[in-house]
């Protein structure tokens, strides 16, 4: 019999869905303090939808990302457990969603733009368009390669080769475990 997917799964259901070994789960929780199973009496584990969630997200950035554990935690304070959930259910709008919402509160407000005292904003200043790129989703048009009088790489190219470097990590692990 099946469970329902609101229902807690233990360490080994969710060590066999995910296709990972027991031990591994037992250490990402002391590594990712995100992840808080409920324990029952003689330390059994039960782990909630959200939890099973955010391990999915934190496996996919590890495996197939090419990220470090401590990349991933970065990740999980700068944008939260949503984001890494939304990478792991490969779920593009939210992740893009979460991406502009970041952006857009880290966008400074220009000095025309400053609210005054009555709480109005002056009008004249063009808005900054955020940016909507996660690994090469959301790719604008415009954005080409680098050109090669530019001194420094725009933040876009530095993306664009961050994206390339991913992609070779992970051809380098999938060859690793062929031979």
């Amino acid at each position: 019999m099946d469970k329902s997917p609101d229902a807690f799964r233990t360490i080994s259901e969710v060590a066999e869905d995910l296709d990972l070994p027991q031990h591994v789960l037992r250490f990402w929780e002391t590594r990712f303090n995100q992840i808080k199973p409920m324990k029952r009496g003689g330390g059994r584990r039960y782990y909630r939808p959200q939890d099973v969630d955010l391990i999915k997200g934190i496996k996919n950035m590890l495996y197939d990302q090419g990220y470090t554990i401590k990349g991933v935690q970065k990740l999980l304070r700068e944008s939260g457990n949503q984001f890494i959930v939304a990478v792991g259910n490969g779920d593009v709008a939210a992740i893009e969603a979460i991406a502009q919402r970041k952006q857009a509160a880290a966008i400074p407000l220009t000095p025309a733009a400053q609210p005054r005292g009555d709480d109005e904003l002056l009008v004249g200043e063009p808005k900054a368009k955020p940016s909507r790129r996660f690994f090469g989703l959301g790719k604008a048009e415009e954005e080409g390669p680098v050109q090669p009088d530019a001194a420094k790489l725009s933040r876009d190219n530095r993306a664009l080769l961050q994206e390339a470097l991913f992609d070779l990590l992970e051809c380098k692990r999938l060859l690793d475990q062929v031979r």
